[in-house]
C-alpha cells in the first residue's frame, strides 16, 4: 500500500435500512415498493438510491415498447399520475429482409412474443425520470452523480453496503486540489440494479458463485437512433420488427422501428455478442440496415436527433444466476431478466424490483439483516414473469443454430404449442460457451468493407456520440482498464485484427502508430457506458470500472 493510500481521510458514513444501486426501473421500483410497504405499516424505513448518471434517466436506453402489467401493480393509477406512457401500439409488422426485398409475416402467423396489443411506445429515460419523481414523493433519498464503486463486506463476508468512488483523482492517479473521499452507505440489505453487465454485479456473481450450474449469460449490443420524421410518413403506434439482411444467417440479430408520438421514430439494431467474425461491426451493420428500401422510406426527409448504445442480456431463464446472497440481491437486467423473444425488459425490471422489495421489507420487519432474502427467488418462481420467461427459455439457444432453425422453432414454441395449450416446451436447450469465446481468428473470415456514411441517412461514430451528449471530466484516470497492456497488440490485433475498433459503437478504441509500432489508444471520453468491450473482448483483458461521478451519456428522449 502506498504512503498516500495510508493517509487517506476516513470516509463519511451514512446508514439506511436499504441501499439501492441504480435508478433505473428495477432500482426505483424496489425503492418505491419498500416505501409503499413502510407507509402502509406505519414504519420508518429509510431507503437510498445511488445513480451514476447526472440525473435519473440520463443513462437509460431502450427501444422501447413497454408492457404496463408490472407498472399497474406498482401504481394502479399510473395514468392519472401522468406516467409518460402516451402512445399505444396500434399495429405490428414483422419483416424478413433480403438485400433488396422484404417479406411481411401475416399477423395470424406472428408468434405471441411479437404481438404488442395493449403495450406502449415509450422513452425509457422519461419513464425513469417519472419513477424518480414518484420515489422522491415517497421520501426515497436519490443521489444522482454518485457511482457505487465498491461493495462493502462484513466480518462474515456478508454484503453490508457500498462505497461511492473518490472524486478529484487526476489522470496520473494523484489527488488533485478538489480531491474528495467517497462515502460509505451501509444498509441492512443492498439491492443491485445497475443494468446489464453491472460493474459491481459481475463481482458479486463471481464472489458468491451465483452463476454456478447456469448457462453463461448471453448478451447483445443494442444501438439506437431517434429521428424526427416527415409528418406525412408518420403512423403513430406502428411497431416494426425486422430480421435478415444485412446480417448473415448464422449471426443473431434484428431490428426495431417504433413510431412514437410527436412525429418521432425510434430505430435500432441488436447484434448478438456471440458473433464469430471479428471483422463485423454492429454499428456499421446498423447503418447498412437503414439503407434497405423498406426501412429508408420511413426516414427519408427526416432528421436524426439522438443516438445511444447499450448491451442487453439475452440468455433468459437458463442464464439467470442465483439472485440472492448474504446481505443483498440482484434485480432487473443486473440479473438478466429481459425477455429477448419479446424484446422487452422494463416490465421484468419493475416486477423483480417489487419482489425483492417485498422480501427485504418482510425481513427487516422480522428483525433480520444481512442474510439471504430467499423469499425473493421463491416469489419469482411462482410469478407471471417466471411463466413468461419459461415459455421463451430456448429462444436465444435456437439462434445459435442459425436463423432458419431459430425462426422455425420460435414459431413452434411460441405460436403452435400455445394453440395446443402448451405454454412450456417439453425440451430444453443448453449452451456452455460465453460470448467472448465465440470470436474466431480474422484469418478464418473475409474482411467486411463497409460503405462510407453519407451524412444524411448513415453516419460515423463520432458524430453519433456527439448526439448522446456524452461527457467525462478530462483529467481523470480512464475507466476502461487493461489487465495487461501488451495483449491488445500482441493478441487481439495479431490474431483477431483488432476487434475493439469495430465492436465499440462509440469510437473509444483505435490502433494508432506505424507498422511494427502499433498501440491501442483508448478515447475514454467517448464512452457511452454500453459495456460491450467488457463482454466481447476475446481475451477478457478489458475491465469497465465506474468513472468519477456523473460522467457518461445524457440521453434526452431516448
Amino acid at each position: 500500500m502506498s504512503a498516500e493510500a495510508t493517509e487517506l481521510p476516513p470516509r463519511e458514513v451514512m446508514e439506511f435500512d436499504v441501499v439501492v444501486v441504480g435508478a433505473g426501473p428495477a432500482g426505483l421500483a424496489t425503492a418505491i415498493r419498500l416505501r409503499q410497504r413502510a407507509i402502509e405499516a406505519g414504519s420508518e424505513l429509510s431507503v437510498c438510491v445511488l445513480e451514476k448518471g447526472s440525473e435519473p434517466g440520463a443513462h437509460l436506453l431502450s427501444g422501447a415498447v413497454m408492457d404496463p402489467r408490472a407498472l399497474a401493480e406498482l401504481f394502479p393509477d399510473w395514468a392519472e399520475r401522468g406516467a409518460p406512457l402516451k402512445q399505444k401500439v396500434t399495429r405490428d409488422e414483422f419483416l424478413f429482409l433480403s438485400e433488396t426485398g422484404a417479406r411481411t409475416t401475416p399477423k395470424p402467423l406472428l408468434p405471441e412474443c411479437f404481438h404488442n396489443e395493449g403495450n406502449y411506445i415509450v422513452s425509457l429515460g422519461e419513464v425513469g425520470r417519472w419513477l424518480a419523481q414518484q420515489a422522491e414523493a415517497l421520501e426515497v433519498a436519490i443521489f444522482p452523480g454518485f457511482a457505487a464503486a465498491e461493495v462493502l463486506y462484513g466480518g462474515n463476508g456478508e454484503v453490508i453496503g457500498v462505497a461511492t468512488g473518490d472524486m478529484g483523482i487526476e489522470k496520473d492517479g494523484r489527488h488533485g486540489p478538489n480531491y474528495e473521499r467517497g462515502m460509505e452507505l451501509l444498509a441492512k440489505y443492498t439491492v443491485f440494479a445497475e443494468g446489464a453487465r453491472g460493474h459491481l454485479g459481475r463481482q458479486l456473481i463471481a464472489r458468491f458463485k451465483l452463476d454456478e450450474g447456469r448457462d453463461p449469460q448471453a448478451y447483445g449490443i443494442g444501438i439506437k437512433e431517434l429521428w424526427q420524421i416527415d409528418p406525412a410518413k408518420h403512423e403513430p403506434g406502428l411497431v416494426v420488427h425486422a430480421a435478415g439482411w444485412p446480417l448473415d444467417g448464422s449471426t443473431y440479430g434484428g431490428a426495431f422501428l417504433y413510431h412514437a408520438e410527436g412525429g418521432k421514430v425510434s430505430i435500432g439494431y441488436v447484434v448478438g455478442l456471440d458473433y464469430r467474425n471479428p471483422w463485423l461491426s454492429p454499428f456499421e451493420e446498423f447503418q447498412r440496415f437503414k439503407t434497405h428500401p423498406a426501412i429508408r422510406t420511413h426516414l427519408e426527409g427526416g432528421k436524426r436527433i439522438g443516438y445511444g448504445a447499450r448491451a442487453i442480456t439475452a440468455g433468459g431463464l437458463l442464464s439467470l444466476p442465483k439472485t440472492v446472497f448474504p446481505g443483498g440481491a440482484l434485480v432487473g437486467c443486473e440479473a438478466g431478466y429481459l425477455n429477448a423473444s419479446r424484446i422487452k425488459g422494463s416490465h421484468a425490471a419493475l416486477k423483480t424490483g417489487m419482489l425483492a422489495a417485498d422480501a427485504a421489507f418482510d425481513a427487516i420487519a422480522a428483525g433480520r439483516q444481512h442474510d439471504e432474502l430467499s423469499a425473493y427467488p421463491q416469489a419469482f418462481e411462482s410469478s407471471w414473469l417466471h411463466a413468461e420467461l419459461q415459455q421463451s427459455k430456448n429462444f436465444k439457444q435456437w439462434f445459435k443454430k442459425g436463423q432458419a432453425v431459430a425462426t422455425l422453432m420460435t414459431g413452434i414454441e411460441q405460436w403452435l404449442l400455445p394453440k395446443l395449450g402448451i405454454r412450456n416446451a417439453p425440451w430444453t436447450l443448453r449452451h456452455s460457451t460465453p460470448d467472448h469465446a465465440c470470436l474466431e481468428p480474422a484469418a478464418q473470415h473475409t474482411k467486411i468493407d463497409y460503405p462510407k456514411p453519407d451524412g444524411v441517412l448513415t453516419f460515423d461514430k463520432l458524430s453519433s456520440v456527439f448526439l448522446s451528449s456524452t461527457h467525462h471530466a478530462e483529467d481523470q484516470p480512464s475507466h476502461l482498464t487493461l489487465k495487461d497492456a501488451s495483449i491488445p497488440v500482441q493478441v487481439n490485433l495479431a490474431e483477431y485484427a483488432g476487434p475493439e475498433a469495430r465492436y465499440c459503437p462509440a469510437g473509444v478504441y483505435e490502433f494508432v502508430g506505424g507498422e511494427g509500432d502499433k498501440r491501442l489508444q483508448i478515447n475514454a471520453q467517448n464512452c457511452v457506458h454500453c459495456k460491450t468491450c467488457d463482454i466481447k473482448d476475446p481475451t477478457q483483458n478489458i475491465v469497465w470500472v465506474t468513472p468519477q461521478g456523473g460522467g457518461g451519456p445524457n440521453y434526452a428522449g431516448m
